[in-house]
């Protein structure tokens, strides 16, 4: 699988990152400790079988990051969705419908990861410690592409 990937200006990475550290810091599952050279903070648009089709980005796109909330088993914080991130997202899955792209417009969830497979125990542990954070906004200014099969990234 492909994924097609949005990648925050230097601040909102930042930010982003400093938040991973404070989970870790305080013992609770963060992306800090992931050891995979290419995690970095990032907002997923979609995953897709291949990227063949792919229309050109247009980047940068405006972004605010919002509250911390619990998406599944991972921990995440939410990406504000603007009618401009809507239309990328939408113009993405558009030009990959060939290759069984997900999700479609109306199931996406944009955000950016801060933890995965956080435990039950570890919730309200994790949301306490990054609760009432104010928005912080940028911009989403370049876009990578991650290949599950040779975990590898292109940038796009």
């Amino acid at each position: 699988m492909h994924t097609v990937e949005l990648l925050p200006d230097e601040q909102l990475e930042a930010g982003v990152r400093h938040l991973w550290s404070l989970l870790a810091a305080a013992g609770l599952p963060s992306l800090a400790t992931h050891p995979h050279p290419t995690n970095r903070p990032h907002l997923t648009m979609i995953t897709a079988e291949s990227l063949q089709g792919l229309s050109p980005l247009r980047l940068p796109v405006a972004a605010e990051l919002g509250r911390v909330r619990i998406l599944g088993r991972a921990l995440v914080r939410e990406v504000t969705p603007t009618a401009e991130l809507r239309a990328l997202q939408t113009a993405i899955w558009t030009s990959l419908t060939a290759a069984n792209p997900w999700p479609p417009p109306p199931d996406f969830v944009p955000h950016v990861s801060l933890a995965l497979k956080i435990t039950e125990t570890a919730h309200d542990e994790a949301l306490h410690l990054l609760a009432d954070l104010p928005p912080a906004r940028g911009s989403f200014v370049a876009a990578r592409s991650y290949n599950s099969q040779t975990r590898t990234v292109t940038e796009l």
